[in-house]
């Protein structure tokens, strides 16, 4: 006589519940991510790939300020734009690489000196003492303030005869014998460098802040019991550890200020002295001073190519390094 063996319980109830049809009434809801998706996707087109685009086609195309009102019937140019925009032995191209050349100074120089007043600021809050945190709020105060409110008064500061930089440095200090123009001529451009880093470097406090929360006390503990100075901790456990959120900052920090067309803007109006040149204010000139619209939308793709191609650079550089110190 042959015996049957039942299957398991916990078995057979997961193979009823295989063998159970789904519900009429209750359908998937598999487009629902999808239809929650599409507001945000219609708005970005709507922001950003749609004028980017035409923006594109301008840059193929001669025009002026004679075909303002339908561009579309303006002659086509093909890459002339660029050519011209490229060519440094014409006005137009030695303008536009001097303004390149003024950029890069600034954008080093901004993002360096963020990164560092950042990093510093931050390494030195970590340790708890009293007023810690009325410090690290009125640290973030001009990064919370507005930009244009922020940029103007910067611009009273560096007034020649009234402001409060020159009151400063040649009524209090006597470091000059005579107040000088800030916003005009060579010192335009360290005048700029300072709103520029004044702005930024909060966020660069906030990110390295955050950062530093991650990290174990545990490594500086044992930094601490093999004879390890401040100095060395910080060289061998907070700036490795800090190492993925540097890379991001300084990436995030070079986009910014590479892009800056307020705080030139606000400082010096519509034409900006030529020590502080940056390409976006002189982009800005070459379309909407000279209503030139074909050569500055050639500018702005040559921009983004130029953003595009060290962004994916600096992405390749860190995933390799990534790989080798994970390898």
């Amino acid at each position: 006589m042959t015996t049957t063996l039942a299957p398991p319980e916990g078995k057979r109830a997961a193979e009823g519940a295989a063998r159970t049809p789904r519900r009429p009434g209750r359908p998937r809801r598999a487009w629902l991510p999808y239809a929650l998706l599409l507001p945000a996707l219609a708005l970005e087109l709507l922001v950003h790939l749609v004028p980017m685009v035409y923006g594109l086609l301008m840059s193929f195309k001669e025009l002026t300020q004679f075909y303002i009102r339908d561009w579309t019937t303006a002659p086509w140019r093909g890459l002339e734009n660029f050519r011209v925009a490229v060519d440094i032995d014409t006005p137009v191209g030695a303008a536009l690489l001097h303004s390149f050349w003024v950029t890069c100074l600034f954008t080093v120089l901004s993002v360096g000196l963020c990164w560092l007043l950042g990093t510093t600021t931050a390494v030195y809050l970590q340790e708890s003492f009293r007023g810690r945190g009325l410090l690290r709020a009125l640290y973030l105060v001009p990064y919370a303030l507005p930009m244009y409110a922020a940029v103007i008064t910067w611009t009273f500061m560096f007034q020649r005869d009234n402001g409060l930089v020159n009151h400063v440095l040649v009524d209090q200090l006597g470091l000059f014998d005579e107040a000088p123009f800030w916003l005009l001529g060579d010192n335009s451009f360290w005048a700029m460098l300072v709103v520029s880093v004044w702005r930024g470097w909060p966020f660069a406090f906030l990110i390295v802040m955050a950062g530093l929360q991650t990290v174990p006390r545990e490594l500086y503990e044992a930094a601490a019991l093999d004879g390890a100075g401040r100095r060395q901790q910080l060289r061998q456990v907070t700036l490795p550890s800090l190492r993925p959120v540097n890379q991001v900052l300084v990436l995030v920090l070079f986009l910014w200020t590479f892009n800056d067309f307020n705080t030139p803007f606000v400082l010096f109006g519509k034409s900006a002295p030529e020590a502080a040149d940056l390409i976006s204010i002189h982009i800005y000139q070459a379309s909407f001073v000279t209503w030139n619209f074909g050569s500055g939308s050639a500018m702005s793709v040559l921009l983004l190519l130029f953003l595009l191609v060290v962004t994916a650079g600096h992405l390749l550089i860190t995933s390799r390094g990534r790989r080798k110190a994970d390898g």
